[in-house]
């Protein structure tokens, strides 16, 4: 019936973009040259900030007639360069847009642009490919395929600030590791970019420096060349010196730190360079103190606001910047990013998406190897959001080992800790295969599974009865794991039932055996078992109906018509009153306990 639906409710999007949107294409198609140009600047004043209208003339066709009329010898270089700005317009909307865009083979159209001897238009189609290069859904490679495009882009770089600035932004971006790095190098990236960063446009040296982070990232070549490299007469390492005083904007600060960074790490920068490095500590103490209060702002924001969360996530690099925190060297700084990732984890949407797209779960799972209580309590807990059942991180996180390191949380004396530890296991036991659930109860060991239920710690109790009522799910594991530990499981149920426990405890407990009374075998560990039998009917009529209700899921459980034994079942549980206590809850004014 949905599929039926779906016909009239397109037509009818389609009426109203064609009403509203169809006259800007229609002139795109007119004979008149001019009134083609006259057409795309209309079109062009029409998009600008109008998501609604970028998507409509998208969907009536226009990126492809745009493209047509750039490529076209015959069209002028005012128009050309018109259809370059509308198509960066349309990019600037949404990722769809992109996708779109992408599809219509956007890239080489305006790659050809640039061999344009028009200044303008090349610095229309290298804004509308910073726009595109710098989406997420454009794969860098895309900037590598010809290999004659790199060469020229580096000979633009002299041609205005706007190709500089274009230019090394799209550099930036799409140097996504060792070979990227490697063909930017051959193609004298550094000889080419270095004098930039002493240009007078902030933008032009701000992407310059980027450029450099992400060169010299990881890469010793690069770091021993940049060191060697004079700039105005001075070195590059004392312009990054420079860089890093607190007259200059935090995120020139930031980055010049993040270069030096990198040139101590591969022994470009002496460590006992007392120029470099004394200042290159100040200002990295700086530059930890507004990271941690960033992620602190980052965590707030997000913690109980999806929007915001969509937002914080959405932001360029933002979750790269966060994910790099996990390993700063600052504990403040590493403690306040697990905290910010633990607030975006609260979105069930994000845990499939962004979380499992920069694999968050590695990090965590070395910052959960070794670190103090403070990082690794919240980092346990943001793991118990990744063990849910939706979370695509499961898996990868279970083959990570983390059973272990969770059983082993269960014993610290933190009990925020042994809450985490357990809490895991709970969300990790959930629906699991039966392999799950055994490496849970080996690793975990009875004496420790037994030591938490007696644990004075409320919230370490409740998690552990929700971990034994995961683990008894599904009859063939309910069976297994009874057979092999029924006479432990029905000792622990007995000691709580009897205890001074809350009505919430009681309940979890009541619940176990009522999942035991499910098993085709488990459930004559409760038939064979007069006292528990005994505590089942006391509870039948409790004052409270949590407990009655919890107490008639188990009754239901054992006499289960279709089952075999259920008449000798029924025949011992009529013997001892259980068919009056159900006659009397039958008249209940609580509807759930009637109805039950």
């Amino acid at each position: 019936m949905a599929c039926l639906l779906e016909t009239p409710i397109r037509m009818s999007v389609l009426s109203e973009v064609t009403a509203s949107s169809r006259h800007y294409v229609d002139r795109l198609f007119d004979p008149d040259p001019q009134k083609v140009l006259q057409g795309v600047i209309d079109m062009k004043n029409a998009v600008i900030g109008n998501n609604k209208q970028k998507a409509n003339l998208i969907v009536l066709g226009a990126v492809p007639r745009l493209l047509y009329l750039l490529q076209q010898e015959t069209s002028s270089t005012e128009l050309k360069t018109e259809c370059a700005v509308v198509l960066g317009s349309l990019a600037m909307g949404t990722e769809n847009n992109v996708k779109s865009l992408l599809d219509c083979h956007i890239i080489p159209a305006l790659l050809q642009g640039l061999l344009s001897p028009d200044l303008k238009f090349i610095e229309a189609c290298l804004r509308c490919l910073r726009t595109i290069f710098t989406s997420p859904v454009t794969p860098e490679e895309l900037l590598y395929t010809d290999a004659t495009v790199i060469p020229h882009l580096m000979a633009l770089l002299s041609r205005s600030r706007y190709t500089q600035e274009y230019i090394c932004q799209i550099f930036s971006h799409c140097c996504k590791g060792p070979d990227h790095q490697t063909i930017l190098f051959n193609h004298g990236a550094v000889q080419n970019i270095a004098h930039l960063l002493t240009s007078v446009s902030y933008k032009v040296r701000m992407q310059a420096l980027k450029c450099f982070s992400v060169l010299a990232f990881e890469n010793p070549q690069v770091s021993m060349t940049l060191v060697n490299v004079l700039v105005d007469g001075e070195l590059l390492p004392q312009i990054f010196v420079k860089m890093l005083q607190r007259d200059k904007p935090i995120e020139m600060q930031l980055t010049s730190a993040k270069c030096l960074t990198y040139m101590c790490r591969a022994g470009a920068i002496r460590t006992d360079d007392s120029c470099i490095v004394l200042k290159l500590d100040h200002d990295l103490k700086h530059a930890h103190e507004l990271r941690q209060a960033a992620f602190k702002l980052y965590a707030s924001l997000g913690a109980n606001d999806e929007d915001i969360r969509k937002k914080i996530i959405e932001t360029e690099n933002m979750m790269d910047r966060i994910v790099t925190g996990l390993s700063e060297s600052s504990v403040k700084v590493r403690l306040a990013a697990v905290r910010c990732l633990h607030s975006l984890s609260r979105s069930v949407q994000q845990l499939r998406t962004s979380f499992q797209d920069h694999a968050v779960w590695k990090p965590l799972m070395k910052v959960l190897q070794n670190a103090p209580d403070e990082i690794l309590v919240v980092a346990s807990s943001m793991l118990c959001n990744l063990l849910l059942e939706f979370s695509p991180s499961k898996e990868p996180i279970l083959e990570s080992g983390a059973v272990e390191l969770l059983c082993g949380l269960t014993q610290s004396e933190n009990p925020a800790l042994r809450v985490n530890g357990i809490w895991a296991l709970m969300n990790m036991a959930f629906q699991a295969e039966q392999k799950i659930k055994a490496d849970i109860l080996r690793s975990l060991s009875t004496e420790q599974l037994f030591r938490l239920l007696s644990d004075s710690d409320l919230n370490v109790l409740m998690k552990t009865l929700g971990l034994l009522r995961n683990l008894l799910s599904t009859r063939p594991h309910i069976d297994k794991i009874m057979s092999t530990h029924g006479k432990q499981i029905m000792q622990a149920v007995t000691l709580i039932l009897e205890g001074e426990h809350n009505i919430e405890v009681k309940e979890q407990t009541l619940c176990i055996l009522a999942n035991i009374a499910d098993g085709t075998t488990a459930k004559e560990l409760i038939m064979t078992n007069d006292d528990i039998l005994q505590k089942i009917k006391y509870y039948m009529g409790h004052s409270q109906v949590k407990l009655q209700l919890a107490a008639m899921f188990c009754i239901s459980n054992l006499i289960w018509n279709e089952e075999e034994g259920s008449q000798e079942r029924q025949d011992k549980l009529r013997d001892m009153g259980i068919v009056d206590i159900l006659h009397k809850l039958s008249q209940s004014p609580d509807s759930n306990l009637c109805d039950k």
